[in-house]
């Protein structure tokens, strides 16, 4: 059985907000959203592509 702190600590357990994956979450701004899903939600928060 694995430890309970082990469990609440690393890349997995940072989870989007929107779908609940865990890879290639935003963590910036305080955003914690998946690169897929900030792509989709991003005009709507006002955050404009630059390049």
């Amino acid at each position: 059985m694995v430890a309970y702190e082990y469990r609440l600590k690393g890349k997995g357990r940072r989870m989007c907000r929107l779908c609940g994956t865990s890879r290639g979450v935003i963590r910036s701004h305080n955003l914690y959203i998946c690169r897929r899903c900030f792509r989709e939600v991003a005009p709507n928060i006002n955050f404009k592509k630059y390049g």
